[in-house]
């Protein structure tokens, strides 16, 4: 991943020396496993030990392009050159996918921790955003269009209560990932018994594959990446929220906005959601990753390289992207901006236009059948659409305008149903439901 989008706790994890450094330690690994079994002699495997550096990833460039044209072949004639005689017991019995595959495996699980760590952290900056508004009224919207109030809290307790369930999904993926193997070429233990692989595997927190081909099957791969596309998406979804509410017509919310920060070359009034727009393009990037997961499941026979090349770029890429996307948009959360006054003015601004299944059911209660209580609310509602700046009450006085909403309703009883308190009535139970406490004095 290019820098503008890597964090540096990823930067290091997927950097070419901590990858060779966790191939060398499944050799080591295999080797001392194999010593435990006699396979080897113990005094050779501790020389190696001792002696083994992790190699300089331009002298395994350098050797790759210029000699071997392959890149575990390189390593382990660099990391000879280190070991003297004992070299000829370093990746004995091993193929490359063997320490390849294995040691990716480590590399995605703490990957995965990073993730779920960055995560929590968004998921915390979340639970206190909706504690904050639990009883902040806005305007609920289908379709773009305002339906019925709710409150901000409420809004933000489904963005909590989706991450949740994308955390589960990422740390079952982690699991999927968390095996290595050292079954050889074709699977089949030829050279070295499953002892090996248990050894090698225990020391890395890792489980043996049950059953492995030349590689660990990509079917886990595919699971992982789309994990990670499916948390992707709801962070796509939180600031597309956020950029739709940031819009100038109707400014609920907007991202921060440092004292220097500009918006655009052209136009200094600008504040533009660039951060919410910078998760949802890279959401993108990410769903793309996932699609070529998928499409390394199918390899021919027990292996073909086919997804080794886009490998080195999707498996480092996404988890990459992905940490980088939950750390801006817990920046976004964290310093975003709530006009709860905005908020009720354009609750209000549609003139009781969201009241309008309330007073269609008080109409029906007090003796309407509901056809025709729609019907009436309809035809009030339609003349309201059609006043540029409707008071509030707007919808009542067009209904009190209607001979038969008059012989079973008053201005009363109607002006009741414009009260916002009943859509109040379960937000503190909902936001309990996902995990969020009443903590501090909530906004009103």
């Amino acid at each position: 991943m290019i820098p503008r989008y890597t964090t540096p706790e990823m930067a290091e994890l997927w950097s070419e020396r901590s990858k060779l450094a966790t191939w060398l330690e499944v050799e080591l690994l295999a080797a001392e496993a194999q010593a435990q079994l006699g396979l080897v002699p113990s005094e050779a495997v501790r020389r190696m030990r001792e002696r083994a550096k992790v190699p300089d990833p331009d002298r395994v460039r350098e050797v790759e392009e210029r000699e071997t044209h392959h890149d575990v072949v390189a390593f382990l004639r660099v990391v000879s050159e280190e070991l003297g005689e004992d070299a000829r017991y370093l990746h004995r019995g091993l193929g490359s996918s063997d320490v390849v595959d294995t040691a990716t495996a480590v590399l995605l699980v703490r990957a995965s921790d990073l993730l779920l760590e960055e995560l929590d952290r968004l998921l915390e900056a979340l639970r206190e955003l909706a504690d904050r508004h639990r009883h902040t009224l806005m305007a609920g919207r289908t379709h773009g269009v305002q339906a019925e109030p709710i409150t901000f809290g409420c809004k933000v307790a489904t963005w909590v209560a989706e991450l949740e369930r994308g955390r589960q999904r990422l740390q079952q993926a982690r699991e999927a990932v968390r095996v290595g193997k050292l079954s050889g070429e074709v699977g089949n233990y030829a050279h070295l018994p499953p002892q090996v692989e248990a050894y090698v595997c225990a020391r890395l927190g890792l489980s043996p594959d049950p059953a492995s081909s030349q590689v660990v099957q990509r079917d886990r791969h595919a699971h992982y990446l789309t994990a990670l596309a499916v948390v992707g998406g709801s962070l796509e979804r939180i600031a597309t929220e956020v950029r739709s509410l940031q819009r100038t017509e109707i400014r609920e919310l907007e991202e921060p906005f440092a004292a220097r920060q500009t918006g655009s070359s052209a136009m200094p009034h600008k504040r533009n959601p660039i951060l919410s727009e910078r998760v949802v393009g890279l959401s993108r990037m990410l769903r793309g990753c996932a699609v070529v997961a998928l499409e390394n499941q199918a390899l021919w026979g027990e292996r073909d390289i086919t997804h080794s090349s886009n490998e080195r770029v999707i498996l480092s890429g996404a988890t990459t992207l992905l940490h980088y996307m939950l750390r801006k948009l817990r920046q976004v959360i964290t310093g975003l901006r709530v006009d709860a006054d905005r908020m009720r003015r354009n609750l209000e601004s549609t003139g009781g236009l969201v009241y309008s299944h309330r007073v269609l059911l008080r109409l029906v209660e007090l003796g309407m059948s509901r056809e025709a209580a729609y019907a009436a609310v309809q035809r009030a509602a339609a003349a309201v659409w059609e006043d540029p700046a409707p008071p509030p009450d707007a919808l009542v006085r067009r209904l009190l305008e209607d001979p038969a909403v008059r012989e079973v309703a008053d201005e009363a009883a109607l002006r009741q149903c414009l009260d916002p308190t009943p859509y109040l009535k379960y937000a503190d139970e909902i936001l309990e439901r996902v995990g969020v406490p009443r903590r501090q004095e909530v906004a009103r």
